[in-house]
């Protein structure tokens, strides 16, 4: 049976790839995104049967509901939800304001959450739903210039992994997809932000992470069509995973993470239990 995705963050990268692949895989799509025209072109020549555009700054309630209403409105449910709008905040911790701190979880972690506190109440009706909420490797190890924009992440597969427990008695699943590097805009000057208050201690390390990313834009390995097909894949399965890592890079960071806790766990194990009262 065809399925209805709503999906915030469509106008480019994954959101849009997303879209592409549900669309020619029979799906229908609301395609969100802060820019409608930019959304309109993207989609041109896309019959309103099968796709409606919606203007959607996940970090405003108000606007999310009316998207929410709106799309029901249009096509009656909502089967697949797809968190993906966000960008990331990089640059070390003490040269970011709390002003770029507070929008970074806005839209990061807050709009997540509104979007899903929208949408919830329709797929509780229906007892079905999937959920697919974008983190990222970020979201697995924090990695100093992106301290931050991890921080929005790690809430991001907290809140995932608790609210799958909460609705899985609905018959609503939910998968927190990490990403490595994709080619896409995340790291463009259009998207990225970096710290804006230079600290002396910090001016070789700063630079060097700066030029670090600079060098990835655009040349990442992931290749963001492919993920889009996934993503429908993975919306299609009668048992999703937990959490999907995609791409190699992914891979390989979830493994050496693995590994890690393991071995700190191992080695400081008998201090651990220590702090057991005494029977």
């Amino acid at each position: 049976m065809s399925k209805i995705w709503f999906i915030t963050g469509s106008s480019r990268g994954i959101g849009y790839q997303a879209a592409q692949a549900a669309l020619a895989a029979g799906d229908s799509v609301v395609a969100t995104g802060r820019n409608l025209a930019a959304l309109q072109k993207q989609f041109a020549g896309i019959g309103s049967e099968r796709l409606l555009p919606l203007a959607l700054d996940v970090a405003d309630p108000t606007q999310v509901q009316a998207a929410v209403d709106a799309a029901l409105a249009h096509f009656g449910r909502i089967d697949v939800l797809l968190n993906n709008a966000g960008y990331g905040q990089l640059g070390l911790f003490e040269e970011i304001s709390a002003v770029a701190v507070q929008q970074q979880f806005a839209t990061n972690v807050f709009g997540l959450y509104n979007v899903t506190r929208a949408v919830l109440p329709a797929m509780r009706h229906q007892r079905s739903g999937r959920i697919l909420n974008i983190s990222s490797v970020g979201g697995i190890r924090g990695v100093a210039g992106a301290s931050l924009y991890c921080a929005t992440k790690f809430a991001v597969e907290g809140f995932s992994e608790g609210l799958a427990d909460e609705v899985a008695q609905f018959g609503i699943a939910v998968t927190i997809v990490g990403p490595g590097y994709f080619r896409t805009d995340f790291l463009d000057a259009s998207s990225i932000r970096h710290g804006d208050a230079a600290i002396a201690d910090y001016a070789a390390l700063s630079q060097q992470l700066r030029e670090f990313f600079d060098a990835r834009n655009h040349q990442q390995a992931g290749d963001p069509a492919e993920l889009g097909r996934v993503l429908v894949q993975l919306a299609q399965m009668d048992s999703p995973p937990r959490r999907f890592s995609a791409g190699s890079d992914a891979v390989a960071v979830l493994r050496d993470k693995i590994a890690h806790l393991k071995a700190e766990l191992d080695a400081f194990e008998p201090l651990s239990r220590g702090t057991d009262l005494a029977v």
